[in-house]
């Protein structure tokens, strides 16, 4: 049993976010150490699930499997963490519906309230009334086509799409801010009422202040840090 001493020595207890991400992510852990995090009283804690490739074949599409995922929500709810995110996209080319499910599985199995970078995007979508998005990331022209179908399936359109055919996940942590900001104003000319990037390492948290186009942007890593502050 705790002692008043005991409790008196403890520090005020943060708000405790648990993210799970792809085992080779670089990008996104260090957009969390950039974005004030801890100054708004957050905490982060990562669980990681095995990652390497992101290509259409089979090996993998099955890196994503539901019981992978819940045993790494299950190893950071072990941290007591108030909110668990998928920091993660692959729903976007598997089905928005996987998502849904995950989320729900992970409070299921956790008790603790779930949600993924996927799902805040397209909440973010919902609220802009967005029917026309322009779409970015560094993935081959098959996983693209799935997306592009994807957000056909709930009524948007993708009018507009800048890839770059890259398959390893460390690549794409390599590509400059500068140019997915090239990417991103190539599609914003197609007038879209948004624009994703969509992937979680990929560095494009900083890349809205580098466009020149006034079109909303939706970065996958920063959507999903302002998710765990809470906005």
């Amino acid at each position: 049993m705790e002692t008043k001493e005991a409790r008196a020595a403890m520090t005020p207890r943060r708000r405790r976010v648990g993210f799970i991400v792809p085992s080779s992510n670089t990008v996104f852990e260090d957009s969390l150490a950039r974005g004030g995090l801890a100054a708004q009283g957050v905490s982060a804690h990562v669980a990681r699930v095995p990652v390497r490739m992101i290509s259409a074949e089979a090996a993998s599409l099955g890196q994503f499997d539901r019981a992978t995922m819940i045993e790494a929500a299950q190893r950071v709810a072990d941290a007591g963490v108030d909110l668990i995110i998928w920091a993660g996209t692959a729903a976007s080319w598997l089905g928005f519906e996987r998502d849904g499910a995950l989320a729900a599985d992970i409070a299921a199995s956790t008790g603790v309230a779930a949600t993924t970078t996927l799902l805040e995007i397209n909440r973010r979508l919902a609220l802009l009334g967005a029917r026309r998005i322009g779409l970015v990331t560094p993935y081959i022209a098959d996983l693209e086509a799935r997306i592009v179908a994807n957000y056909a399936s709930i009524g948007i359109e993708v009018a507009a799409a800048a890839r770059l055919d890259l398959t390893v996940n460390t690549d794409f942590a390599q590509v400059a801010p500068g140019a997915i900001a090239a990417m991103v104003d190539r599609v914003a000319v197609a007038g879209c009422d948004a624009i994703t990037i969509t992937c979680t390492n990929f560095a494009g948290a900083d890349v809205p202040a580098m466009t020149a186009t006034q079109t909303p942007v939706i970065d996958s890593v920063a959507v999903t840090i302002e998710r765990a502050l809470g906005a």
